[in-house]
């Protein structure tokens, strides 16, 4: 009877020794010194896996120990709660903006409003591009850099794509006073030192890097995946002599191809019915799932009614159709949005309250000005084919595209996205070197490389229709007008501008309540 109470003592000491011995993390050692061995407190209010909370923190931790910590421990080696303050009010920080990401109408923003930027991009970069060397550049004086910024013009930018530091100053300014708690706000010391910090991300580190044309390339290279190598060099390489397959055809021969021949189509047949129970779910779930309607929280309800700001700049610049754009402009007279077309007077057009939004035409107009499709015949009739369906369509698209958005935009593609940062930025879990930018050689290397891009299966064969006979031509046309670094920086402030007053509605004018 002795030995059972010993044995439960030594089990309990031998589970302490574990807990024990189990190492801390660094988000615990670092953020919350003070917290029992419990879970982490919530990040995020929506419901994710404690894995994103997990790996979130772990993110923060880092980042506030390679950035923060070295010169904060020059200063108190003491002080333990500045780096749990800053973990504070960051949370508060990322609470209010995943409150105004829920809010806002995200499915209008990308598959509507980001094409047409897209598409304005393209088209004023061509129309620049033609006026060279004409009476319109003052004789040639004027590059196409200097012609592009005519046709885009930007408070924020000058004519070689400079940003001006005061706009984004600004911008930083009412971010953080809608997000910060008040007492957070109010010391100017500290709100300048993480204004100055967050301007130095935006305009020194992020914004420079991504407009590079190189950058722009190797992204699309990625996306596409690795090119197939050419197949005459495997071919002649497993052809059996002429003799050896003339003496191996034999009645064993048919019967591998005949079994072969059943496995493939056996394959395909299932392949298809996968597809068709995966369409028919999807196409159920689409049809089944009411309308998202996307309102503003009651604490955006409170926010300030106007912003002199930006106010009389950036609402009008994305604001404005593509003909009042350019007088040259070659868009066609496609439907963008519900307002192109007339209303009954019954029926309100309200974003919450249309009809219909017209998902799908912005991205159809967008590839169509991209590759040119309208300059083709057999391109033109299947851009033409397709607008036709997805007009016929709109009600389902409507639904079935934002349903996609959604899907894709989960907690385990951010969860995703998280972890790849972590191993990007802090490979040992110390920040990695900046690399190296690639070479002039390298850089002409990736250009080759996407204009030679023919893809692989069945794609590979739609290439000459979709593209013309000699698809490298069509290719260089798509590439081209992201090839002007100068170019790249306004086609990035006004997507950048177009999203900041998504989340930020009184930034562009809106009242209480409303959005843009």
């Amino acid at each position: 009877m002795s030995r059972k109470p010993l044995a439960s003592l030594q089990s309990n000491r031998s589970n302490t020794q574990r807990q024990q011995q189990q190492p801390v993390s660094l988000a615990r050692r670092l953020l919350f010194p003070s917290l029992p061995n419990t879970e982490l407190p919530l990040l995020l209010v929506s419901p994710v896996p404690p894995e994103l909370t997990a790996e979130l923190y772990d993110f923060i931790a880092l980042a506030l120990r390679a950035f923060v910590n070295p010169w904060w421990t020059k200063i108190t080696r003491y002080d333990k709660e500045f780096l749990p303050d800053i973990t504070r009010i960051l949370t508060v920080v990322v609470r209010d903006l995943e409150e105004r990401v829920l809010a806002t109408d995200f499915p209008s923003v990308i598959c509507r409003d980001i094409p047409v930027i897209l598409t304005q991009h393209y088209t004023d970069y061509r129309n620049a591009s033609s006026k060279i060397a004409t009476a319109y550049a003052a004789g040639g004086a004027l590059s196409i850099d200097q012609l592009f910024h005519q046709f885009q013009p930007h408070m924020a930018l000058s004519p070689d794509g400079q940003i001006d530091r005061d706009y984004i100053r600004q911008i930083l300014d009412h971010i953080l006073k809608a997000c910060l708690p008040p007492e957070d706000f109010e010391p100017e010391a500290e709100r300048l030192i993480v204004r100055e910090i967050l301007l130095k991300i935006v305009v020194k580190d992020v914004i420079p890097k991504i407009v590079q044309p190189w950058f722009i390339q190797k992204t699309i290279l990625d996306l596409l995946g690795p090119q197939p190598g050419p197949a005459g060099s495997i071919s002649i390489s497993e052809s059996p002599p002429p003799s050896q397959s003339g003496q191996a055809f034999s009645f064993h021969t048919i019967l591998i191809v005949f079994l072969s021949a059943i496995q493939s189509i056996s394959g395909a047949c299932l392949a298809l019915i996968h597809t068709y129970k995966h369409a028919v779910n999807t196409i159920k779930l689409v049809n089944q799932s009411p309308p998202k309607s996307f309102h503003p929280s009651p604490s955006l309800k409170t926010a300030q009614a106007s912003s002199p700001i930006l106010t009389e700049a950036i609402s009008p610049l994305l604001s404005r159709t593509p003909s009042e754009s350019s007088s040259t402009s070659s868009l066609p007279k496609a439907p963008l949005s519900p307002s192109d077309f007339p209303a009954p007077p019954s029926i309100s057009t309200n974003r919450c309250e249309r009809l219909h939004e017209y998902y799908a035409h912005g991205p159809i107009l967008m590839i169509s000005e991209m590759f040119s499709m309208r300059d083709r015949y057999a391109s033109s009739v299947i851009i033409t084919t397709i607008s036709m369906l997805a007009s016929f369509f709109t009600p389902f698209l409507d639904r079935l595209l934002p349903y996609l958005l959604h899907s894709i935009l989960s907690p385990a593609l951010l969860l995703n996205i998280v972890r790849i940062g972590k191993r990007t930025l802090f490979p040992n879990g110390y920040p990695a070197p900046p690399p190296v930018d690639p070479t002039p050689e390298e850089q002409a290397e990736i250009y080759a490389k996407l204009i030679a891009w023919r893809g692989r299966g069945g794609l590979s064969h739609l290439i000459p229709i979709l593209l013309g006979s000699d698809p490298s031509v069509t290719l260089k046309s798509a590439i081209d007008p992201l090839t002007s670094t100068s170019c790249n920086v306004h086609l990035v402030m006004m997507i950048l501008d177009r999203i900041i007053i998504a989340l930020f509605p009184e930034l562009g004018g809106a009242g209480p309540g409303e959005s843009l």
